[in-house]
């Protein structure tokens, strides 16, 4: 089997983070595979925004954890030391699809790496909030995005799960 359907078939998500930083070459690839994913014509309508800093990382947290309500001291983030938040322009009419793109490029990516990841909701509430705002605010980010979703990077505490066998109904042939 090719290398591209090895990494598709084994992508997990990732529930337990290593405290360990993600090595900065492998972040820059995973990062300019995202800005490879297919885009309605070609508009490239998302944004990244690599979040390295541990206190910036742990704001992102606390906001998502009260997003999601959660008890306080729970880590919507599972310990991930690297979140990519993917925003997408709303005045693109395939924002939604092609910010789901760059997601799924990332986390593919960061497979093919060695690098443990999964797909944290609520940026879409986090960045209609005025914290989000604000972030966009002090990186000069101008526009009408949508948070589509946080790419949590990092190395894994324990090996990934079996895939689940697949539903017998999944695809239908015409």
């Amino acid at each position: 089997m090719n290398e591209t359907l090895k990494v598709l078939e084994s992508r997990r998500s990732c529930r337990s983070f290593k405290p360990d930083m993600v090595n900065e070459e492998d972040l820059k690839t995973i990062i300019k595979a995202g800005t490879y994913a297919a885009t309605g014509m070609g508009k490239q309508s998302p944004i990244i925004i690599a979040v390295t800093d541990k206190q910036l990382r742990d704001k992102l947290s606390e906001e998502n954890r009260k997003i999601g309500g959660w008890n306080e001291g729970f880590d919507p983030f599972y310990g991930a030391p690297v979140i990519l938040i993917v925003l997408a322009d709303k005045s693109v009419p395939t924002y939604v699809y092609d910010g789901s793109l760059v997601m799924g490029n990332l986390m593919n990516a960061a497979e093919s790496l060695g690098v443990a990841n999964i797909w944290i909701h609520r940026a879409k509430e986090e960045f209609e909030s005025d914290f989000g705002k604000n972030i966009l605010k002090k990186l000069g980010i101008e526009g009408d995005y949508e948070g589509i979703g946080h790419c949590a990077l990092g190395y894994a505490d324990k090996p990934a799960n079996e895939a689940a066998p697949r539903k017998d109904n999944y695809v239908y042939y015409i």
